[in-house]
Formats: C-alpha cells, sequence, structure tokens
C-alpha cells in the first residue's frame, strides 16, 4: 500500500471515508511532496507525460466531459484508487472541473448528490465548481 497524503496539505480533500485525493492546478508548480502514484487529468487538450501513471478525460474550461460515460468510469477508478494510493485530480486552474471531479468522488464515497458541492467547497476550496450546468452535473452523476 503505497502512503496517502498529508491531510494538512493545501488542496488535500479528506473524503468521509478517510480517503485523500489532491486537487490541484497545472498552471501552478508541483506542490513540494510525494508525487502521485496515480493521476486523472481534465483538459481540453492531452496533457505532457508526467512519471506517474494518469489518466487523460477531455473536459473542456468551463464545460463538461466530452464524453460522460467514460467521465464516470475515470471517476470510479479514481474513488477506488484513492482507497490505497496516493490519486491527484487536476485541471488547469484547480477549480471549476476539478472541484466537479471532486464533488462525483464525494457522491461515490456516500456523500448525498444535493450536499455534494458543498462539501467540496467547505473542505477544498470555496469557489469550487464554477458553472450551473458542472454543478447539475454532480446533482446528476450516478
Amino acid at each position: 500500500m503505497t502512503a496517502t497524503w498529508d491531510p494538512a496539505t493545501t488542496g488535500v480533500l479528506r473524503l468521509p471515508s478517510g480517503r485523500l485525493v489532491r486537487g490541484r492546478g497545472l498552471r501552478r508548480p508541483l506542490p513540494a511532496g510525494p508525487a502521485p502514484a496515480f493521476a486523472l487529468y481534465l483538459l481540453g487538450s492531452e496533457p505532457p507525460p508526467v512519471a506517474w501513471e494518469s489518466r487523460w478525460l477531455r473536459w473542456p474550461d468551463f464545460r463538461l466531459p466530452s464524453d460522460r460515460a467514460a467521465a464516470a468510469t475515470a471517476l470510479r477508478e479514481t474513488w477506488q484508487r484513492a482507497g490505497s494510493e496516493r490519486v491527484e485530480v487536476a485541471c488547469g486552474g484547480g477549480i471549476g472541473r476539478t472541484g466537479t471531479a471532486l464533488a462525483c468522488l464525494a457522491v461515490l464515497d456516500g456523500v448525498p448528490r444535493g450536499e455534494a458541492v458543498a462539501y467540496v467547497r467547505e473542505h477544498y476550496a470555496r469557489r469550487a465548481v464554477e458553472t450551473p450546468w458542472q454543478r447539475r452535473f454532480v446533482a446528476r452523476f450516478p
């Protein structure tokens, strides 16, 4: 089992189950500390290669994932892996798409759909999930 993130680290969301997921913006430098074992990147175009295992989900800025079924699969994998690995979710700024994905992970972790955005705003970033359609995506997440 890989060690998890330090919950005191900025950008790390603790889900109700205790799983830890680091959210971040790729336009900022890589934070200090251990590298992720797995990352889910939410971008409109393919990200540059990294030294750890990663998945790319086509997700244009301020929008929704291009393929919602692929998004659900990738988010489920991310949630499962966060149970035993250091997992990172990132987009360009680390707020809208990342916040939306983290809210979906909260739903998978047992947070009611109607409360998931508030949970992420309280425990990750107060501006997380930027658009009405992103909030609706979380509310309808499988």
